[in-house]
């Protein structure tokens, strides 16, 4: 791949590494070969890229341009914002806005989306009224994509809206350009759910009322779950920044983001001793205990956090693994590492909150939640690094 000149991030790096607490590495490379990959599996259909939420905390900017340069030429943002954003730095690509006319329902708000080139993905009746009318009065066929409903019960036009929109069109011609229909997998990353197949059934219902529009079903567990599931379009997100595609099982992907913190300080502390805040965890042995520089301020989430009763995430420190105790604060964590070596944890050692060592869908399992959490929960804080 090319190198990337990326100007625009700097302010995301602090002025002097050597203060930095806690290290954020995104491997753009990794991240082009993952796209690469998951391009390759969906065959014929065109493999697009979800950038929102800043691409999964990753940096809209640097994972767009490494996208682009990747062979993405369609991309899927949440919010209208983001979709300037994009523009700015993908001027020929096609960018869908998946939350559909965010924001005031005024010819001010929608020419926001003509002027920076947005298709809105309109997700309920009013919304298609809205879309329909502000072209009409432009006199300009401005493209949009469909949301239907299949089985999320969340944004989503129901087979009922389908079968009239399809009637109605075929007498008179929607003002607006439909570029593509969507729905959206509810349990894809599970790959024997009935409801994977249920919902296919009834994309295809849909797509027979529409049958010269692009279709996209598939997410990133979608584009797993074979070619019936891949229509026109896929349109991939966590499996780009290298999280788990199935449930249970061992990501397929490259590992994105790294994320690695500083130890402070070591301590000596004698059996049955609290440690860290509301002592919900106890030391069952004479402990030696790291602090580490980093807390739920940077992202790291508070339930990742060890007790008496449950255990919590774990780090990697010189290879060895080693349990969080207690709970995570807001700058400081402390974890247990009497079963290291001792010349192997000093101050100033780095310790891997994930990664290559520690799957981010560990830690996020281990916090009760899912790795899409933990990325996008995370801070500018960390000193952060851009292979």
């Amino acid at each position: 791949m090319p190198d990337i000149s990326l100007p625009h991030i700097s302010h995301l790096t602090a002025p002097d590494p050597s203060l930095a607490g806690s290290h954020l590495t995104i491997d753009l490379k990794a991240l082009a070969d993952n796209y690469r990959m998951l391009a390759q599996k969906t065959g014929s259909a065109e493999c697009a890229a979800v950038i929102k939420a800043d691409a999964y905390g990753t940096g809209l900017e640097p994972a767009a341009e490494t996208l682009w340069q990747a062979g993405a030429r369609t991309f899927f943002v949440a919010h209208p914002q983001e979709g300037a954003k994009a523009r700015t730095l993908l001027p020929d690509a096609v960018i869908y806005v998946l939350n559909g006319l965010v924001g005031d329902d005024s010819k001010d708000g929608f020419d926001y989306y003509r002027a920076h080139q947005l298709r809105p993905v309109l997700g309920c009746r009013e919304e298609v009224s809205l879309w329909q009318d502000y072209c009409a009065n432009r006199e300009e066929a401005l493209p949009c994509a469909i949301h239907f409903d299949t089985g999320m019960n969340r944004l989503g036009l129901s087979f009922a809206d389908a079968e009239a929109l399809s009637t109605q069109w075929k007498t008179a011609k929607p003002a607006f350009a439909l570029e593509l229909i969507i729905s959206h997998l509810v349990c894809a990353d599970e790959p024997k759910h009935p409801k994977n197949l249920d919902q296919l059934e009834k994309f295809r219902a849909v797509r027979a009322l529409f049958p010269d529009v692009k279709a996209s079903l598939a997410n990133s567990g979608g584009v797993f779950l074979g070619p019936d599931y891949h229509f026109d379009l896929c349109r991939p997100g966590i499996a780009l920044y290298g999280g788990a595609v199935c449930e249970g099982e061992k990501s397929p992907m490259k590992v994105v983001a790294t994320l690695k913190s500083r130890v402070l300080s070591m301590r000596d502390v004698p059996e049955g001793q609290s440690v860290s805040y509301g002592a919900t965890e106890t030391t069952k042995r004479n402990s030696r205990l790291a602090i580490l520089c980093l807390g739920y301020a940077d992202g790291y989430l508070r339930t990742a956090s060890s007790s008496d009763l449950k255990k919590g995430a774990k780090v990697a420190i010189n290879g060895h693994q080693a349990p969080i105790i207690g709970r995570v604060t807001m700058d400081l964590i402390i974890v247990d590492v009497t079963g290291i070596p001792q010349e192997q944890v000093k101050r100033g050692d780095w310790a891997e909150f994930f990664g290559s060592q520690i799957p981010v869908d560990d830690v996020a399992e281990s916090a009760g939640t899912i790795s899409y959490e933990l990325l996008t929960s995370l801070g500018l804080r960390a000193l952060r690094s851009y292979l």
